[in-house]
């Protein structure tokens, strides 16, 4: 049953990433119809954004109250909703609205799924997991691009993750009792969980300092694979059609270092594999800033390489760090300013290209890098992690 349950959540990211490369994939085929600018796309990533914070920084109360499965199946059930109405959208408004939905739902499934996997299995598993969530990141764009080739337009695209959503929904509806049963001790801490505000969760010693590693992470992805292309075409003198097959490099590095982090997080553990990512993304970092288009494409690869075990060992290390009947309010947390930083940092590394040079971008990664290592650190050391790299026991 504990295999079984596994495998409903392995979907349950799957589905997680579906959604979140669609508006990119859609939105070239989507701005002229509707009769705005091309860069009004980052309004409605913004409005997906603060949906995702406000449910993120709620998700503590909501899975007390109704049990990560409940809160799980209700948010998958609220992004089908949200994407189908996305598919029947004829004015730019009417997409700022279905927005909300779709950023409430997709802030509180993760929150609660990412503390449920933390609490109740091993690393690998949440490497294993986050693999699954490029996955999906890379199925949607196809179903888009089917769609389009088809001739039924990006309307369809969405309307086939919307069901692919709502068939997901049936699923987790039918494994609620699943979820009941608690494959590992952390059930214990679990049940005597008590729901914490956020003041409260932002007093615990370290809580600030891992917001604040993990805002720095998701600033720093989020940077690297939206400002990849461009840098290549303008720093690295590339083709634009070169630099867009080459951008993918970043997210080939993300998906395949998480499939390999779950082979190595284990003996490793969570505090090492935040350690070697940051290593690596050192290392590629500086291959950015040589003057050669193969340095400049193992640099991207290497930055991937090197965020791939971070996401997954700073969510795994939360309960270690904070104790597991808090971890929940703490992921949320910290997801919460993962949102932040992704909606902030990226545009601000575009106001910073406009006004002096994109070559820039390599030292702006370091410096998000430099602040990422010094937060992690000093949460370890507030949490007594200085130097555990194991779990006190892997689990399933």
């Amino acid at each position: 049953m504990v295999h079984l349950l596994l495998g409903v959540i392995y979907l349950a990211f799957i589905s997680l990433g579906l959604p979140d490369s669609l508006l990119g994939s859609a939105w070239p085929s989507m701005y002229g119809p509707f009769g705005v600018p091309v860069s009004f796309a980052g309004i409605i990533s913004m409005i997906i954004a603060v949906g995702t914070i406000v449910s993120s920084l709620n998700s503590d109360r909501l899975t007390a109250r109704f049990g990560p499965g409940r809160v799980t199946a209700c948010s998958v059930a609220l992004t089908a909703l949200a994407l189908f109405g996305f598919s029947l959208s004829s004015e730019f408004w009417m997409l700022c609205l279905w927005a909300v939905p779709y950023g409430l739902g997709a802030g509180s499934v993760d929150a609660a799924l990412n503390n449920y996997v933390a609490l109740h299995y091993a690393s690998r598993h949440m490497s294993w997991l986050h693999c699954m969530w490029g996955v999906g990141t890379l199925v949607g764009p196809n179903l888009i691009s089917c769609a389009l080739s088809g001739g039924q337009g990006w309307q369809a695209g969405y309307r086939y993750i919307s069901l692919l959503q709502v068939a997901l929904t049936a699923v987790l509806v039918f494994s609620l009792p699943l979820w009941k049963r608690q494959p590992s001790a952390a059930g214990e801490a679990e049940s005597a969980h008590e729901a914490l505000g956020l003041r409260q969760a932002a007093r615990i010693p370290g809580a600030k300092s891992a917001v604040l590693g993990f805002f720095c992470y998701c600033a720093l992805e989020q940077t690297a694979g939206l400002w990849a292309g461009s840098y290549l075409v303008l720093h690295g003198g590339l083709s634009a059609e070169r630099a867009a097959a080459l951008a993918a490099l970043f997210y080939i590095g993300i998906t395949a270092g998480r499939a390999v982090s779950g082979f190595v997080s284990g003996p490793l553990g969570d505090v090492r594999m935040i350690r070697l990512g940051q290593g690596i993304i050192l290392a590629g970092a500086a291959a950015l800033l040589l003057p050669s288009s193969f340095a400049m494409q193992a640099g991207l690869v290497l930055v991937g390489l090197g965020c791939a075990p971070i996401y997954p060992s700073i969510i795994h290390a939360t309960p270690a760090r904070f104790g597991a009947a808090r971890s929940q309010a703490l992921i949320g947390l910290e997801m919460a300013g993962a949102y932040v930083g992704t909606c902030l940092m990226p545009p601000l590394f575009g106001a910073l290209s406009e006004r002096l040079s994109i070559s820039l971008m390599p030292l702006y990664l370091l410096a998000l890098l430099a602040v990422m290592f010094l937060a992690n650190e000093r949460a370890n050391r507030a949490s007594g992690l200085v130097r555990s790299a194991r779990p006190a026991r892997e689990r399933g």
